[in-house]
């Protein structure tokens, strides 16, 4: 089983940005922790951050035909991308969408989201955690 975890603008600044909010964990000791649990499962785990949309949208036409679930934090494009939602779309990956604050206890304008109605699940508020969860879920459904 093959997992794809898609991060969007400013997740490479974690651990710096704002740790009130989204913790003291790098990006780098997020993917660490993924990678292991990943291993742990027998899951194989790929991982990309862009800071582009259009990039964004070329890694999840990338997962046709060769993941069998993904894992996306779109950071703020959750709130404002048709095309990363056309594009999720498009592909029928399953997928759960991760947020590390939670966004419903934010700015209202977070509160809109344009991707998560076509995921499998939404985690939100959980910070790291919340991608350890994802990844245990998309696992599952290969039973």
């Amino acid at each position: 089983m093959h997992i794809a975890v898609l991060n969007g603008p400013n997740l490479n600044l974690l651990g710096e940005r704002e740790p009130d909010l989204y913790g003291r964990a790098t990006l780098r000791e997020v993917e660490a922790a993924t990678r292991e649990r990943a291993r742990a499962l027998g899951v194989e785990c790929s991982w990309t951050q862009t800071n582009h949309e259009g990039e964004l949208v070329e890694a999840i036409q990338g997962l046709r035909g060769r993941a069998d679930g993904a894992i996306i934090n779109a950071a703020a494009f959750t709130h404002t991308s048709l095309a990363v939602r056309d594009a999720l779309l498009a592909v029928r990956v399953p997928f759960v969408e991760v947020h590390l604050s939670n966004i419903f206890a934010r700015e209202p304008e977070r509160h809109r989201m344009v991707t998560a109605a076509a995921a499998k699940g939404l985690i939100s508020g959980l910070g790291f955690e919340g991608y350890l969860a994802a990844l245990d879920y998309l696992a599952s459904l290969s039973d």
